[in-house]
């Protein structure tokens, strides 16, 4: 998925945030760790979870268990 970016964001930053879609986004955190990827706290959301990094090029991104949610 994309996002729109926060409404502070200044010209010359990113105006998207990739999202990727992860089941268990608990656990794929966790493996991130291991391989040296930093996500943040997790957030609880409307029936799904989801946490916020920085790529190596300081681009955000976001995992998100969303499109897993049982509606």
């Amino acid at each position: 998925m994309l996002h729109p970016a926060a409404k502070g964001q200044r010209g010359g930053q990113s105006i998207v945030k990739l999202v990727f879609d992860v089941e268990d986004v608990e656990a794929f955190c966790r493996r991130c760790a291991e391989n040296g990827l930093e996500f943040g706290a997790l957030h609880q959301a409307d029936g799904y979870v989801f946490a916020n990094a920085k790529d190596p090029c300081q681009n955000s991104i976001s995992v998100s268990s969303r499109a897993f949610r049982k509606s």
